[in-house]
């Protein structure tokens, strides 16, 4: 399988009045979702040359392992470290098996990955006209449920949002969404996604210019003017079955649609909606705006939940330790201050001087390790397990698939 590091192109741009801003607030992490034919790449690819003309070049990461043309360059690119065609070869696995276990060997390396983040994040004192990153653009698999619903695409979100404002972009098919039944459908799928990643979103009607999405905007803050598309397309029988109500399936799928219509009203209200071309790059300054207020947003709803969940998990750990480190001090005989167990055998021996055996007329309680030899013994070896790497013990799942491989 063919492996190297990560791409890191390092775009330079002139010294700018607002590089102490840049430092002292960290970049926005943009990760773009959407279904296959959403024109996502071409978003990412408007909002790439978007950030470029504005002299503020983002970040850019490439987590679709099966693309075989980009048309932006990518910072980091997922292709660098696993090779997906060896991958189906290797494991006998199709084509969504195949990105998705290599999304998971991409996932061994995600400290590595935020490790570059983090510093590209930092003004560089060695190269002070090295602007920091303010955008950091993720590309994900068009293949929606390989990343969405996958351990590795969990373990990458939850690390880009333990360092950045996270901010999901999800990417509709305007003309495709156009009918009650299929709008319905993206904004569950849209529903699901925010509460399964807990990040703030925003959803983006791409292909503005082939239809305006002034419609879905109506629909998503007008309840009535929903109801009314959808007795519309009752009446025109688009959900099959017949005429009206009393034809077959058409009266079940209006009463459902109706349903969850309601159902999603307080959901529309915790979204950002954006209408944009990707084409002729429409939307785009609108987009960006729904950005900046969905990374306040972040800080102030999502930031302190993230650092609860992770308050808890270090807790967790730190209960683990003690239980470890108490079952190691009851295996060595600590708890005994007049028992030094197998460390009877052990004397501190100075710079240049010869340990000495001890002899068969020595008091034994000579050798007792006291209490401050005690503590220290316990201090190191606290300190030695709280250096534990906690990104990759979460990314066990994936070290253990990267392991698997050799």
């Amino acid at each position: 399988m063919a492996s190297s590091s990560p791409v890191d192109a390092g775009l330079m741009a002139p010294p700018s009045a607002s590089m102490a801003d840049n430092a002292a607030k960290p970049p926005v992490a943009i990760v773009c979702i959407g279904m296959a034919g959403s024109g996502k790449t071409t978003f990412m690819q408007r909002i790439n040359a978007y950030l470029h003309e504005k002299k503020n070049p983002p970040y850019v990461m490439n987590l679709d392992p099966a693309v075989t043309h980009s048309p932006f360059q990518s910072n980091i690119d997922i292709r660098d470290s696993v090779n997906y065609k060896k991958v189906m070869e290797e494991y006998k696995l199709g084509p969504n098996g195949g990105i998705m276990t290599s999304l998971n060997l991409f996932t061994t390396k995600v400290d590595q990955v935020m490790s570059i983040l983090e510093k590209r994040a930092t003004p560089d004192p060695e190269n002070p006209a090295k602007k920091p990153i303010s955008k950091i653009l993720v590309d994900t698999p068009g293949q929606i449920e390989v990343f969405v619903w996958s351990a590795s695409g969990t373990i990458l979100l939850e690390s880009l949002a333990s360092s950045f404002p996270t901010v999901l972009a999800y990417i509709v098919d305007t003309p495709r969404s156009s009918s009650t039944s299929t709008f319905m459908s993206n904004m569950l799928y849209a529903c699901s996604i925010l509460y399964k990643m807990k990040l703030p979103m925003i959803v983006v009607f791409n292909k503005a210019d082939a239809k305006d999405p002034s419609f879905a905007k109506e629909w998503m803050t007008d309840y009535e003017s929903f109801q009314e598309a959808l007795t519309e397309d009752e009446n025109n029988n688009a959900f099959g079955g017949g005429e009206g109500e009393g034809g077959g399936g058409s009266g079940y799928m209006s009463g459902l649609i109706n349903s969850m219509s309601l159902m999603l009203e307080e959901f529309y209200s915790h979204l950002s909606i954006v209408g944009v071309s990707s084409l002729y790059g429409t939307g785009i300054d609108e987009f960006f705006a729904a950005v900046e207020q969905k990374a306040e947003e972040f800080k102030q709803d999502y930031q302190p939940e993230l650092d609860r969940r992770r308050a808890e998990r270090e807790e967790v750990k730190k209960k683990a330790r003690e239980k470890e480190l108490a079952k190691m001090m009851k295996d060595m005989n600590m708890g005994n201050p007049t028992d030094a167990g197998p460390f009877a055998d052990i004397k501190d021996v100075d710079d240049g001087e010869e340990p000495q055996p001890l002899s068969s007329d020595e008091d034994d309680d000579e050798y007792n390790i006291d209490e401050d030899d005690k503590e220290g013994l316990q201090a190191r070896y606290e300190a030695a397990m709280q250096n534990t790497d906690s990104t990759t013990a979460d990314a066990s799942f994936a070290k253990y698939l990267h392991t698997q491989q050799r």
